[in-house]
């Protein structure tokens, strides 16, 4: 019986989630404090353009701290084991969204400072802001540590029945497939690294990865001619030596 395999990010990986997390939280930060800058200074008639230029400013901070976060999750992801850390932490940017936008928002459309028009411009460019921030924000597919055990194991039993039983794989490091063959066209002439297909995820650090889709058919191609590789290059007949040769 094969062993199954369990995922575990590397201290490496953990490292640069970490730090992805720290600017994420940067950039959501000070998306709150320009909303809260907004709320204080900018809800007026004759302020509504700036008002506008803040909405967009917390948008992009938000975006970006969102996509950060959705990196750093898959370098280092949570157990959906713990259901409300594994909640919070793959829809953490959603829930910014709603606080860097929501206050604002209510605030736009109840403030007695401003007329109907710019209530209704500022107000629904804030939606479509918090609308735009909110997809972003949430991971609709969020990865786990199950869920890469799964896959990893998926495919390192997939990988043996194509690979005559053997878990061993070729990858470069900024690829995002691994491979059957060194000599594939796609990783050919460039870096290469080799080892088990969970060493493939750890090394590269990168969620989903999955095998080359043309490795995957050279190798079926191979099985079905009896283990002869189709496009290994003919070997060398041996050349007679003469008589006396060493």
């Amino acid at each position: 019986m094969t062993e199954k395999k369990q995922f575990v990010a590397t201290p490496e990986a953990k490292a640069q989630a970490k730090q992805l997390r720290l600017f994420a939280m940067l950039a959501w930060i000070i998306a709150i404090a320009c909303e809260v800058y907004a709320i204080l200074k900018l809800l007026h008639n004759d302020m509504l353009t700036w008002l506008i230029v803040a909405i967009v400013v917390i948008l992009a901070l938000s975006i970006t701290g969102s996509l950060l976060w959705k990196k750093s999750n898959r370098l280092d992801p949570a157990s959906e084991k713990d259901k409300f850390r594994f909640f919070v932490q793959n829809q953490l940017g959603a829930i910014i969204a709603a606080v860097a936008f929501l206050p604002l928002i209510i605030l736009i459309f109840t403030n007695k400072e401003l007329d109907g028009k710019s209530k209704g411009i500022a107000g629904a460019i804030g939606i479509v802001a918090l609308l735009a921030a909110g997809i972003v924000g949430t991971d609709f597919n969020p990865p786990s540590i199950e869920k890469y055990t799964e896959q990893i194991n998926e495919q390192t039993d997939s990988l043996r029945t194509l690979n005559d039983g053997v878990d061993h794989a070729y990858w470069t490091p900024g690829g995002e497939k691994y491979h059957i063959f060194k000599d594939c066209q796609h990783i050919k002439g460039r870096e290469i690294h080799e080892g088990t297909v969970q060493q493939a995820w750890e090394e590269r650090k990168k969620g989903d990865n999955e095998l080359c889709k043309t490795c995957r058919k050279r190798a079926e191609k191979r099985q079905e001619q009896g283990g002869a590789d189709a496009n290994a290059e003919p070997a060398e007949q041996a050349v007679p030596q003469e008589t006396g040769a060493e």
